[in-house]
């Protein structure tokens, strides 16, 4: 997966698609980003000692292939390549722009 936590992105499909956020969390093993504000779901909070019950919204993770980067120069989405900059560094780029995306 090529994705990193603070990457903007564009949901591509599902219930949330054509919603732009950023990836707050990934879930490598599981395939999976959390983006801020899209797959918003209530969770349902246990009373304990100190706080009583309540519902709250959280946002759940979803696929990663459901999510594409948003291109820093023309703002539209791309795909992610790679590229061996002059210092032998592997780098993220744009495929749209060649654009780098680190």
């Amino acid at each position: 997966m090529e994705f990193k936590t603070g990457d903007k992105v564009v949901v591509i499909s599902g219930k949330s698609r054509g919603k732009e956020g950023t990836i707050t969390k990934v879930l490598r093993s599981e395939n999976k980003v959390v983006v801020e504000g899209v797959n918003i779901v209530k969770k349902h909070i246990k009373p304990n000692g100190q706080s009583a019950g309540s519902i709250v919204d959280v946002e759940a993770p979803i696929n990663a292939s459901n999510v594409m980067m948003i291109d820093p120069k023309t703002k539209k989405r791309t795909r992610i390549g790679h590229m061996i900059d002059k210092n032998g560094k592997k780098i993220r780029i744009s495929k749209k722009s060649n654009e780098s995306l680190d």
